[in-house]
């Protein structure tokens, strides 16, 4: 049986970002909120509104792969038609007579339904991840390889001044802004979507190009949520990984991010450490730099 070797010995961590750093389902399913609002109180949707989030991942991931060359934001908003069409669900959305009254007295109020496509660049971090990175950032080079693209994730990990420079108004940045990555890699300028080996093929090449981190020599760590999207390619590849699960390790919390037991059952999995949340992994990061120094 191989040996785990100490966190101390990497020089570099590689996340995913949403689902992992940001809260990829709340944030989507708020999202979705323009579709679901308009079902009937009896329907499935209605009543378990993350089997409304599966369907759409399912559309997600079903394009990724007949379409890799799809940005990420088009992808969100053909998924988003797609879900509206199975639902009977008319785009564009037209209000009931209820509803135009309730606008029309509410307007100032009622919030707009946003773009989908722009989603990513607005969903929140999780409580823990700020203080996580900024803690893990003292002891290794922070990248992201991403399925979100460019124009999304940009916004995301952008400081106040740089989107008020893009815009031309005034902004508080992005979930992400408090973060300096080395470096990030997204699906766009790749080609092709996570859990495609091309992805992580361009992670290596770029990180030892760009940073001088060498995973063949055991420098790089890769950091996820999704199993499906991340873990079982990190088997393939022989890449070494880290769980977050953030609940993923109970059967009501699996989410989109693929079934624990059955990937486990299959084999599928190869990750060496497991943590609830990114907080805890800096804590454990810590005592052990704490040890050697």
């Amino acid at each position: 049986m191989a040996t785990i070797p100490p966190l101390t010995t990497f020089k570099a961590l590689s996340f995913d970002c949403y689902g992992t750093l940001i809260d990829w389902e709340s944030g989507l399913l708020r999202d979705l909120s323009p579709i679901l609002s308009r079902l009937v109180p009896s329907h499935p949707w209605s009543t378990n509104p993350t089997l409304a989030l599966s369907r759409f991942n399912d559309l997600s991931d079903a394009l990724e792969i007949s379409n890799p060359s799809l940005t990420y934001a088009s992808n969100l908003r053909q998924s988003f038609a797609a879900l509206a069409a199975e639902a009977g669900v008319s785009l564009p959305f037209r209000r009931r007579e209820h509803e135009v009254a309730a606008a029309a007295e509410e307007e100032e109020e009622k919030e707009e339904e946003k773009d989908i496509g722009t989603g990513p660049s607005r969903w929140a971090a999780f409580p823990d991840t700020i203080a996580a990175l900024e803690r893990l950032s003292k002891h290794y080079k922070l990248i992201i390889l991403s399925n979100v693209d460019r124009a999304n994730i940009s916004a995301a990990t952008a400081t106040g001044q740089e989107q008020q420079e893009e815009e031309g108004e005034k902004n508080g940045g992005g979930a992400l802004k408090d973060v300096k990555f080395a470096a990030i890699y997204t699906a766009e300028e790749i080609g092709s979507y996570k859990p495609s080996h091309t992805n992580f093929q361009y992670l290596f090449k770029r990180a030892k190009e760009d940073l001088g981190i060498d995973w063949g020599k055991g420098e790089l760590l890769h950091v996820a949520r999704s199993l499906v999207a991340d873990h079982v390619p990190a088997k393939e590849l022989g890449l070494r990984s880290v769980w977050i699960s953030r609940g993923g390790e109970r059967e009501e919390g699996y989410g989109v991010g693929g079934n624990l037991d059955k990937l486990q059952r299959q084999g599928k999995l190869g990750f060496e450490w497991q943590f609830g949340t990114l907080g805890e992994m800096a804590e454990e990061v810590e005592r052990q730099f704490g040890e050697v120094e």
